[in-house]
């Protein structure tokens, strides 16, 4: 079941954002990001997520286009999220040029994870988050092919959950992200069974 761009809350305002057929171009604004103190020692808070109720019983996908990436740190995907501290955004990342797939899970600190992936360059990517006990099954999919697991992580929210949608751009202006699609999907059966595709 698709999930109405206008149904979603943003966590912060981006810079622009507009609605063109069926897609959602969103303009980050610069410096926006979302950490929580590891390593670096900042929290930053000033990205901007288009959040919605997260329903029981129910996975969330996020898709979009890749074709804008080109500055470190630029990213884009699906964020998990249950308040401040306690959050998990997975997607793609510009870092050191290449483009990277990976997850940040926070809970009171943040922590990454990620893997290179140069052949996504174009097309288009789908993140999936399946909810089952006290923990997420996060996967990506590039330009219709299969599933593969990011991350098993914690979550252990039952109520209060929200997901969507989200867009960053920690070093510049000017990154536009085009999603083409956000649903709520049947959960995972199983980790080790793929679920379908995500639909065009």
């Amino acid at each position: 079941m698709k999930v109405p761009w206008s149904q979603g809350t943003w966590s912060r305002a981006p810079q622009a954002s507009r609605e063109e057929g069926s897609c959602l171009l969103v303009e980050a604004a610069e410096g926006s990001d979302y950490w929580e103190r590891t390593l670096y020692g900042f929290q930053h808070a000033s990205g901007h997520a288009l959040l919605a109720e997260w329903p029981d019983g129910r996975a969330v996908e996020v898709s979009f286009e890749l074709s804008r990436f080109r500055e470190l740190y630029d990213q884009a995907g699906l964020m998990l999220w249950h308040g401040d501290a306690r959050w998990i955004k997975a997607g793609v990342e510009m870092n050191d040029g290449v483009l990277h797939v990976g997850a940040v899970v926070t809970n009171g600190s943040s922590d990454w994870s990620l893997a290179p992936v140069p052949a996504w360059t174009q097309g288009v990517v789908t993140i999936r988050a399946s909810w089952s006990n006290d923990a997420v099954i996060i996967r990506a999919s590039a330009n219709g092919e299969r599933w593969r697991v990011l991350r098993v992580a914690p979550f252990p929210y039952a109520h209060g959950r929200q997901a969507g949608p989200f867009v960053c751009a920690p070093k510049r202006a000017g990154l536009e992200v085009t999603f083409t699609r956000w649903a709520h999907t049947p959960p995972d059966a199983d980790l080790h069974l793929d679920p379908p595709l995500p639909e065009k």
